[in-house]
């Protein structure tokens, strides 16, 4: 049984939002709905994330460092090490799983991005979804992000496509609907019980994709036309305004030596740029609207007074990762691929529609993350995890629109819930010792005579992708990033424990790290440094791991060395890490069908509108497609329909690179290279032709791999819509594939290679 008066909680989160994006926290973006729970309740300035999404949330979840569950990097990315193999052991059970053994009914709205990738096909295991991790009632997506449009959408673990057939549709409004629906349902069975309510949408995460009225609403204001450097100093004033910086806070300096400054772009960056910037702002608005209704719905239940209401603004700083131009489609970016200004125009007017998969200029993001240097994915320094975070609950916090600035972090929001709940956390879960709770509660600060106590924190370690961190006792050592955050495709560093340069900060004097006083303190740099590795060591942060590109392509538990994959029926929904991969690699396609005259529908596909592959029937010709990231589409297609009756398709295509495994030198010219394919019917050459390239790396990680039909997006609208059944009999799908395999010869050119580039940096 619950102990007796449990609040309700309701924990909000947004993803990949800044510091200074929010209007409560010094933003020129509307966020009324956090607005009310700051002036209700308290705003904190002084909450921190990891500066990644899977490992903010599975701190968040677990009340552990993310190291300590698995989560040092995003799920996509993890390997084999205890600390960064994204799996959430028995021995860190959840806030979720507590909550509901101890009477709360539980639920996940939004992203879930804390299942291993090799764990979300339709075969499970489950113990690693939402609901298996002791949230009863999940629906959402499981990747790092999702079309609103057309999303990869689950009803606990069930695949759905509420979107078919309605145009307009968007998760972020569907979501608000589905939450207000839950939270009614348990008080009309029992308006006693108590309710967890996880509310994590996908905003502001590109795709931006806001519904055309918030797009209209947001332009219509002009929040943007003075561009990023006048923004940063109109954000800065709004926030010594409103109190949540010090009157004596220094604004840090713009990073010209990565990003222009506003005066330096030419008439057509400007345009495209303020249109990207009005996209994103209009999607924060949105989802801060739609979660409006959530609080506005547990209101009109007349249980707003003991609701304990948190909202966490971004699990992570804002991303840069649309590189310095912007980008109409975040795979590009992924894939290396950076677009000019010029070539992007074409998606102006569909900017923010389901054409787009959009994410907006580097210069933005900086600017969003006022007064703070850098942006996610960079854990060192607070544009990339310091949080605005506001906190309401009627019956227990008096102090109405206080500001609290206590130094805290995300591990620290179990233990604050176990508190206000008056539950203990558990010694042993299923007969599993527990790992104790890293974080500690911030309960304390609820208070009004605790306004301005000292931090029950006083150490925490950073560290993402090789960067490190380190606050302790009012300091901050801080490693300098290399490698901008968009930059995903360069080598790996070899030795990060030595590679960076470290610069310190006194923060009790200086709130945004924009003094360095390393070299007068270097004494204390040693001290920090030695400290830092010692928390590395109790955590599960070592070996540090630098790299990107590789681990992003490195095998999975469930794919490992498979080469063929047969299916002998119609399959849909297999996530990325479950079925083929076609990238960098020979491949055959072999389909064996029986069909009618003039049969249309898919046989089998990967991907959709952003990039991917397609085998399918148009008019009973077979076609394969290749779609290049949406920027070019290559086609085969038989000149002939096929007869009534039984027949065999193939697609055979030689791949002309070394593929991923020059990765493993650090070298990635063997990557995305050209090849030549042959479409086959019934053993005869119907169409062959030659790529230049081909994908290097990723293909849409929201879209799944089918076969028989097609749901997401379809890789070429021209030539049919979703789902674009079969209408023939599939008696079987052989996919063999052929990688490159290095000779000893290759392996010393690569490492020649390797070397010579060292030796040149």
């Amino acid at each position: 049984m619950p102990p007796e008066d449990a609040p309700n909680i309701v924990l909000i989160m947004t993803d990949d939002t800044g510091f200074g994006a929010a209007s409560t926290f010094g933003g020129v973006i509307p966020t009324p709905a956090l607005d009310q729970i700051a002036a209700e309740g308290l705003r904190y300035t002084n909450f921190h994330s990891t500066s990644l999404c899977s490992p903010s949330r599975a701190a968040l979840i677990t009340g552990r460092n993310h190291h300590s569950v698995g989560f040092g990097v995003i799920s996509e990315a993890a390997t084999g090490f205890p600390g960064y193999n994204s799996v959430i052991g028995k021995e860190s059970a959840t806030i979720g799983r507590i909550l509901v053994d101890n009477g709360y009914r539980t639920s996940w709205f939004g992203k879930n991005h804390n299942t291993p990738s090799w764990q979300a096909s339709q075969v499970g295991p489950f113990d690693q979804w939402p609901i298996g991790m002791g949230f009863e009632y999940f629906y959402g997506f499981v990747g790092g992000d999702a079309n609103q449009w057309e999303p990869n959408l689950f009803r606990n673990t069930t695949a759905i496509y509420p979107y078919v057939g309605k145009p307009g549709w968007n998760l972020t409004t569907a979501m608000a609907d589905e939450a207000i629906a839950w939270v009614n349902q348990i008080n009309a069975i029992d308006p006693a019980m108590p309710f967890f309510l996880h509310y994590v949408p996908g905003g502001t995460h590109a795709p931006h994709h806001p519904t055309p009225e918030w797009i209209k609403k947001i332009s219509d204001m002009k929040l943007f036309d003075q561009g990023w450097n006048k923004l940063r100093d109109q954000i800065f004033a709004n926030q010594k305004k409103l109190g949540v910086i010090p009157q004596d806070s220094q604004l840090t300096p713009w990073p010209s030596d990565l990003l222009k400054n506003w005066d330096q772009l030419t008439a057509d960056e400007k345009k495209l740029f303020i249109k990207q910037a009005d996209v994103y702002a209009a999607y924060l608005a949105y989802t801060d609207h739609e979660i409006g209704r959530v609080i506005k719905a547990v209101e009109a239940l007349g249980k707003k007074d003991n609701t304990l209401f948190i909202y966490i603004v971004g699990d992570n700083g804002s991303s840069a990762e649309g590189s310095p131009n912007g980008t109409p489609s975040e795979v590009l970016q992924f894939n290396g691929v950076e677009l000019p200004a010029a070539a992007q125009m074409k998606f102006y007017d569909a900017w923010g529609s389901q054409e787009t998969y959009p994410h907006m200029a580097a210069g933005w993001t900086w600017a969003i993350g006022t007064p703070f240097k850098r942006t996610k994915q960079d854990p060192s320094f607070f544009g990339g995890v310091r949080q605005g975070m506001g906190i309401s609950w009627p019956k227990r916090i008096t102090d109405k629109g206080g500001i609290r600035n206590q130094f805290h972090h995300f591990i620290d929001i179990v233990p604050t819930l176990l508190d206000a709940t008056g539950i203990s956390a558990p010694v042993s879960v299923d007969g599993v010792a527990q790992k104790p709770i890293e974080g500690v509660s911030m309960a304390y600060t609820f208070d009004k005579a605790n306004a301005n106590a000292p931090s029950t924190r006083k150490t925490q370690y950073f560290e993402m992708m090789g960067v490190q961190g380190l606050y302790n006792d009012g300091w901050m050592l801080s490693a300098v990033p290399i490698r901008p955050p968009w930059e995903l495709l360069g080598a790996a560093i070899l030795d990060p424990a030595s590679a960076f340069k470290f610069e310190l900060y006194d923060l009790r004097k200086d709130w945004t790290q924009n003094n360095d006083v390393a070299a007068a303190n270097p004494r204390k740099v040693k001290e920090m440094q030695a400290l830092m590795f010692a928390e590395f060591g109790k955590y599960q942060v070592l070996p540090l791991d630098a790299s990107v590109a590789t681990r992003m392509v490195s095998p999975r538990p469930s794919i490992g060395d498979r080469k063929t994959y047969v299916y002998t029926s119609p399959l849909t929904g297999l996530p990325r890490g479950t079925g083929p991969d076609l990238l960098n690699t020979s491949y055959t396609i072999t389909a064996e069908i029986d069909i009618p005259a003039n049969a249309d529908g898919m046989i089998a596909t990967r991907g959709g509108r952003f990039g991917g592959w397609g085998l399918y029937l148009l008019r009973g010709k077979p076609v394969f497609t290749w779609n290049l990231l949406d920027l070019e589409r290559i086609r085969w297609e038989s000149d002939l329909a096929l007869t009534p009756g039984k027949h065999k398709i193939e697609f055979d295509f030689s791949y002309d690179g070394l593929g991923f495994a020059t990765l493993a030198f650090n070298n990635v010219s063997g990557i995305g290279r050209g090849g030549t394919g042959v479409l086959k019917v019934d053993g005869r050459a119907v169409a062959t032709r030659k790529m230049e390239r081909t994908v290097p790396l990723t293909l849409m990680w929201d879209e799944t791999f089918d076969i028989g039909s097609d749901t997401g997006t379809p890789v070429d609208d021209r030539d049919y819509k979703v789902p674009f059944a079969l209408n023939g009999k599939l008696e079987k799908l052989t996919i063999a594939l052929d990688p490159p395999r290095l000779t000893p010869e290759d392996q010393k050119k690569l490492a020649d290679a390797m070397r010579a580039t060292s030796d040149a940096n």
